[in-house]
């Protein structure tokens, strides 16, 4: 019989799993949707089949499970599955939790130390025909379009080296080319990064693998048409700390951060390594070359969120608050400098993907007004910033709608840049259930022009991205 949950804060609320699969086939739609809206609302997140083996329990670490919403001529539906990782396949088997927290060896249950803890849990995204559910400890997870079924892992006709992928690849607009990057590539919590490209065919056409300065998470990294950055930044991994029981994943600020700078027409012998200010980002909005910089707008910390110091004491929660901030990296000088441009604390930043790593000018972010004690993280706002004009637009229908990251949906794949709609998931709180909505891209002001109604709750998770119906 499978024991309750515990009371965690990462396990109750809207951040408790959610322990079904089902699919409801035509939702109740307020508004009118869009006539080009027809396409697919991929959502993924943690969601633990089984109550942890750990006592310090992260959010990060819940297996897999995908939502997915999907729009044609004017109607909505919804299905949603766990991804069946081996980790997951094994578990269900047993009927409880087998693995440690990030596959931590001093808590996994000795009939599968050793073997695969891939979770899938992060992101998932669309490129060459392949919809892959990503987490960046592990390959990609491949699930089919259409019923969301499980596939299993896709290592790019076995030439994906090091056995990683970020969940956070760029995909080029220009050429189609995926970008991605691993961590950790030599063992656990190791110095070792990988870096591969892959064409829009879908195949590898460029592997190599280069040293950092120490282990740490980069979750996320930088792509212009000319550049890739790649931000090491003192959110540290340690083998010990795990071993002993402690936080694998620290926040250590007497270590700087540091930019590694590569050309995409040179080989990796020439990264150029950039000191900055200890600080972390777990997303960037954009990027973008200017004669010979790099321009990044990123949503910076103070201080890594969610993870403890070294020493096991807990962070500061003002510090561990992130804000946009505009980076200016000049590579040839090594030099760096900052400036904020917006002070609302926010995350999960968007633009329309069709200007990545070219010039924008709007973008998209989860905001608050400001963080609170035992807040518990959640976003109940919506900001466009329109950079140009320096203007901002929040939307937002109280503190207890709260609200997942914003994606973009061109009106068109020739629509001009940033016309189409921003999607979106609101846990209604005070109704233990969730909607869709549908904005006007920019002009959020207007409010939803269209709210799709769920029966029940979708669990706070982390990206998504959109599928068109012709893709």
């Amino acid at each position: 019989m499978t024991r309750p949950f515990p009371k965690h804060p990462q396990l109750t609320g809207n951040y408790a799993p959610m322990l079904m699969e089902g699919e409801a086939r035509d939702l109740i739609v307020r508004g009118e949707l869009p006539d080009g809206l027809n396409g697919t609302l991929f959502r993924i997140g943690p969601n633990p089949q089984y109550p942890p083996r750990d006592r310090n329990h992260h959010w990060f670490a819940g297996d897999g499970m995908v939502h997915g919403f999907r729009f044609r001529e004017g109607r909505a539906s919804y299905l949603n599955r766990w991804v069946r990782t081996p980790k997951f396949l094994a578990e269900r088997a047993a009927g409880e939790a087998l693995f440690g927290t990030f596959g931590n060896p001093r808590t996994t249950d000795p009939s599968v130390v050793g073997q695969d803890s891939g979770l899938a849990n992060t992101n998932i995204v669309h490129h060459a025909g392949k919809l892959l559910a990503l987490e960046e400890a592990h390959p990609p997870f491949e699930m089919a379009y259409d019923d969301l079924s499980s596939l299993g892992y896709h290592t790019f006709a076995d030439r994906l080296t090091g056995g990683k992928m970020t969940a956070h690849p760029k995909i080029d607009p220009e050429t189609g080319e995926m970008l991605f990057f691993g961590y950790s590539t030599g063992g656990y919590f190791t110095d070792q990064m990988t870096f591969h490209v892959v064409n829009a065919e879908g195949e590898i056409t460029r592997a190599e693998s280069f040293k950092t300065p120490y282990s740490a998470m980069v979750h996320d990294f930088i792509v212009t048409r000319s550049h890739v950055v790649f931000p090491v930044l003192p959110l540290t991994g340690s083998l010990e700390r795990a071993m002993q029981g402690q936080s694998p994943f620290a926040w250590e600020p007497d270590k700087p951060g540091w930019l590694g700078v590569l050309r995409r027409d040179a080989g990796i012998g020439t990264l150029k390594w950039i000191e900055v200010p200890a600080c972390y980002v777990f997303h960037v909005l954009n990027a973008f070359d200017d004669g010979e910089d790099i321009v990044v707008d990123v949503m910076k910390y103070d201080a890594a969120p969610l993870f403890p110091h070294a020493d096991g004491t807990p962070g500061d929660p003002l510090a561990a608050t992130s804000t946009l901030w505009r980076w200016t990296l000049n590579g040839p000088a090594g030099s760096f400098s900052g400036r904020q441009l917006d002070d609302r604390p926010g995350e999960f930043p968007r633009v329309d993907d069709r200007r990545a790593g070219l010039p924008h000018r709007h973008g998209w972010i989860a905001t608050v007004d400001q963080r609170r004690p035992g807040d518990r993280g959640v976003w109940t706002e919506y900001v466009h910033l329109d950079l140009q004009e320096k203007r901002r637009t929040i939307w937002t229908d109280g503190a207890d709608t709260q609200l997942s990251e914003p994606v973009f949906v061109p009106a068109s794949p020739d629509a001009p840049a940033d016309d189409g709609w921003i999607l979106g998931t609101a846990y209604r709180a005070a109704e233990n259930r969730s909607d869709v909505l549908v904005f006007a891209a920019t002009d959020l002001s207007l409010g939803p022009i269209a709210t799709i109604e769920l029966p029940h709750r979708v669990p706070h998770g982390f990206h998504g991205n959109w599928v068109d119906a012709a893709a």
